[in-house]
């Protein structure tokens, strides 16, 4: 259970803003290579650097004492690290205290066949399943070597298994425009929600994302050319703005990093697999809480909580309007898992 010492002292940064929402990854490898997202010659971390589970379960508890109230375990592709159910039945422990109102996962499906029952056991009941085309050819092209097949079984065994499934789709110019109103009827048709997002500039890659960039705006204008979109209050902890999509009674969110600046409402940071915590997506500053985790105990931990929180920028500073620019950031969002 969470220590009623730290809840008395929940994290906020210097502009007021609640830190409620932690995002961990827990590998940065992964079994595809999306072309907006890694390289197809990656270098990742060694492994000797990475945190046990129960490191991360302990991090978890940290912040969740904290006042976190939403972790998301992510990747790289968080479920080819074996144990991941049981780091989630650790974390998830603290749904049943009433410290934790969430426990969710992204993943890009490939494993979901022969995990789904286990992070439902576990106390997972939401997952986001990245999936940027049902087309085997795109699919193939977008992730390298995909297999949409065993994506599409993915996320069947996780609706079975009583997972909740959101699709993330990324809009690539060129690439999947023309899928976005058939994904959309087809998570329709399925129960799942549907959120698409624009790429960002996060770690080179081997082609120039001006080329793929495609503005959610323009995408949003021609959705409400063609159905009535209401603007939804509801929020899922991130940074998606959802509509209802009044003919196929469904709903679908946008983020929007680079046509809609939503950072004055940032309640997220993110920790690496080697206990990096990173306050921005779209900044380097980070402070490290490895050492303290293992040989500082907690005061030593939150002091570096309480440090970050000061370093904490108010927003990111995306673009994407020059070709052959440099990204933004140098680690690849498979790093912090986007």
């Amino acid at each position: 259970m969470a220590d009623d010492r730290m809840i008395a002292a929940p994290l906020t940064d210097s502009f007021g803003r609640r830190i409620t929402y932690l995002r961990i990854s827990v590998t940065d490898r992964c079994d595809l290579r999306c072309r907006y997202c890694m390289a197809e010659a990656m270098t990742f971390m060694p492994r000797s650097e990475i945190l046990t589970l129960e490191e991360i379960a302990a991090l978890a508890d940290a912040f969740i004492a904290r006042g976190v109230r939403k972790i998301r375990l992510t990747g790289g592709e968080p479920l080819i690290r074996r144990g991941v159910p049981d780091l989630a039945a650790m974390i998830g422990r603290h749904i049943a205290t009433g410290a934790l109102d969430e426990l969710t996962l992204t993943t890009n499906g490939t494993q979901l066949p022969k995990q789904a029952e286990a992070l439902f056991a576990a106390g997972v009941r939401r997952v986001n399943v990245s999936l940027d085309s049902r087309d085997p050819d795109v699919f193939r092209h977008i992730t390298r070597w995909g297999d949409v097949d065993k994506v599409l079984e993915g996320i069947a065994a996780a609706k079975a298994a009583g997972l909740r499934v959101k699709i993330n789709m990324v809009a690539l110019k060129g690439l999947n425009e023309d899928e976005i109103v058939p994904m959309l009827r087809w998570c329709a048709a399925e129960g799942h929600d549907l959120t698409l997002i624009e790429t960002m500039p996060l770690g080179a890659v081997d082609e120039d994302r001006t080329d793929r960039y495609l503005p959610l705006d323009a995408v949003r204008a021609d959705l409400a050319a063609r159905f009535t979109l209401t603007p939804l209050a509801e929020r899922s902890g991130g940074p998606a703005r959802y509509h209802r999509v009044e003919e196929l009674d469904a709903r679908i969110g946008l983020i929007t990093p680079m046509t809609q600046n939503f950072c004055e409402g940032c309640n997220r940071v993110r920790v690496t697999a080697t206990g990096r915590l990173y306050m921005c997506l779209g900044h380097d500053d980070r402070v490290d809480l490895k050492a303290a985790l293992r040989d500082g105990g907690r005061d030593a931990l939150d002091a570096l909580l309480d440090q970050a929180m000061s370093a904490k920028p108010l927003r990111h500073a995306f673009k994407i309007d020059a070709r052959n620019a440099a990204p933004a950031v140098e680690r690849h969002m498979s790093v912090t898992g986007g």
